[in-house]
């Protein structure tokens, strides 16, 4: 069976200034397009399909135009919701479009249910695993402690349970939107730490065939059965070195995996350049990203008159401009943004107390600090939900 792996559309989302609506039309047209040339026999999507809980309207009929487009050619597609997802609201109507084949699954309770498909070797058993937030869905798997690992270690023995039912040789797809250990992020991911952890052990998929993740936007092998796709479109300037592409697939009769990256259209390339504004102006060796999406970071000891407006004669689609003198690390001019920079709440935190009272905390109050901001992560998701 051939798969084509892709997550993380975030429709809706814009790139700094730049409205992506008409890249990420793009990209849905190259998806289709793949799919039917390629001769995909389904196409799993692993989350963060939309950017926010309530997405614009543009977004939605996006979306809808995608639904349409795929259930057009009879291949089956199986999707999970992410953490930037309203699970609720994108499992709307799942049952009515289930007969599409287009497969919603957005219920931490469906995990272990899956999407039953065929091919000339038998069948092959697709789970999807939603965004499983820890102080969420605890109860649901009866867990004592709210964290990541817990919740998706008791998600995948339900699938592991399900799938000691079925016949002998059934092979096995697990969608996930999570955090891998091993896996390196970027800076337009959203934070989903809990208890001081963000990451969970790749052996969590064990016993599976293949793991199609969801929520890193850098496309990464993990195991040769574990990957991300990565996003199809670039949306921080930490992304300027990726590839943008999605996974083909193909799942053999044996539960053997073997996989092709396909590269995804982007609209420009990007590019962060660093410097004193008059070198950036006349360096030769930029002139390769006059083009680009550009951030640019300007070391000059004084800020440069209307430095936007000169860097964009030459680089015209700049986007970002940031500001860092060159200076010791201990000036007293160093920004707090800069000294902050990298840095957790839960370390500006312990920062804050250490500064205020002359010592840090110690581990019974870094655990308090810990509990109150994995509290107001947890209160901030139910409220974007509820919206």
């Amino acid at each position: 069976m051939r798969l084509l792996h892709t997550s993380d559309w975030h429709l809706g989302r814009a790139f700094h200034r730049v409205n992506m609506l008409g890249a990420q039309a793009e990209f849905i047209g190259h998806l289709v397009t793949t799919v039917r040339e390629r001769d995909v026999d389904a196409v799993v999507v692993s989350g963060d399909v939309y950017d926010r809980a309530v997405p614009p309207l543009a977004a939605v009929e996006l979306f809808d135009e995608a639904l349409h487009r795929l259930a057009d050619l009879g291949v089956p597609t199986v999707m999970i919701s992410g953490n930037h997802d309203s699970a609720r609201r994108l499992g709307v109507g799942a049952g009515l479009i289930d007969r599409a084949g287009i497969h919603l699954r957005t219920a931490p309770s469906a995990c272990g249910t899956p999407v039953v498909l065929e091919d000339a070797f038998g069948e092959v058993a697709f789970y999807g695993l939603p965004y499983l937030e820890p102080a969420l869905v605890k109860d649901e798997f009866g867990v004592e402690k709210a964290g990541h690992e817990a919740v998706l270690a008791a998600a995948m023995d339900r699938v592991r349970a399900d799938l000691a039912t079925r016949a002998r040789g059934t092979r096995s797809v697990v969608l996930a939107h999570a955090f891998v250990t091993g896996g390196e992020a970027s800076d337009s991911e959203r934070d989903i730490t809990v208890g001081g952890v963000a990451a969970v052990p790749a052996g969590v998929f064990d016993g599976v065939d293949y793991a199609a993740l969801g929520h890193l936007h850098g496309s990464q092998t993990i195991t040769e059965r574990v990957r991300y796709s990565g996003s199809p479109l670039p949306y921080s300037f930490s992304e300027t070195d990726h590839r943008k592409s999605m996974w083909l697939v193909d799942l053999g009769a044996d539960g053997s995996v073997g996989a092709e990256r396909l590269d995804c259209p982007v609209p420009r390339t990007l590019a962060r350049i660093r410097g004193h504004l008059e070198d950036l102006l006349v360096d030769p060796d930029l002139a390769r990203h006059e083009e680009a999406w550009v951030e640019a970071t300007l070391t000059d000891p004084v800020r440069p008159a209307d430095p936007m407006a000169r860097l964009s004669e030459r680089f015209p689609h700049t986007l970002s401009l940031v500001f860092e003198p060159e200076r010791a690390p201990d000036d007293p001019d160093v920004s707090y943004a800069r000294r902050l920079a990298g840095r957790s709440d839960q370390e500006i935190a312990e920062d804050f107390v250490a500064h205020v009272r002359g010592a840090g905390p110690d581990a019974r109050e870094q655990a308090v600090l810990q509990d109150v901001f994995d509290a107001v992560r947890a209160d901030d998701t139910v409220r974007e939900v509820a919206r």
